[in-house]
């Protein structure tokens, strides 16, 4: 029955460059790419801008790879402990030399078959990993 409702919706598209997406919600289990912004600091990315309002000094990303705006001063405090400030959502495509994770949610919900779009998990490294000639279509 679960095949036959698949088939009456029709197959799920996916993208081009798969890789390139932040988020992949093509089955139950929800996953996100995450960026460190630790890492930008330690790594002196170019797009790294800070500015100071209220007496604090807030950093983010020109890419808007992240779209959120850090008290520089948490930030290297938290960076100073063993687990470090952690991660943030990207809200665009990781660049190259970003610090890209991505982070499942609800992985109990792995359907047999397993990822249904692997190359999600790819880092952006300029081409596709495959090239797709025709679309079948079932009839």
């Amino acid at each position: 029955m679960e095949i036959r409702e698949q088939a009456a919706t029709g197959p799920v598209e996916l993208p081009l460059r798969p890789q390139d997406e932040v988020e992949c919600r093509r089955c139950d289990v929800h996953c996100d790419k995450v960026v460190h912004p630790g890492a930008c600091l330690e790594r002196n990315c170019p797009f790294l801008y800070s500015y100071e309002e209220f007496g604090h000094t807030y950093v983010g990303c020109l890419q808007k790879v992240f779209d959120v705006e850090i008290d520089l001063d948490l930030l290297c405090e938290a960076e100073s402990h063993r687990g470090g400030f952690g991660a943030v959502r990207a809200t665009a495509p990781p660049l190259p030399m970003c610090h890209v994770e991505v982070e499942s949610c609800y992985e109990s919900r792995t359907e047999e078959l397993g990822c249904l779009n692997p190359e999600f998990h790819e880092l952006p490294v300029g081409e596709p990993s495959f090239r797709i000639f025709a679309q079948l279509r079932a009839s």
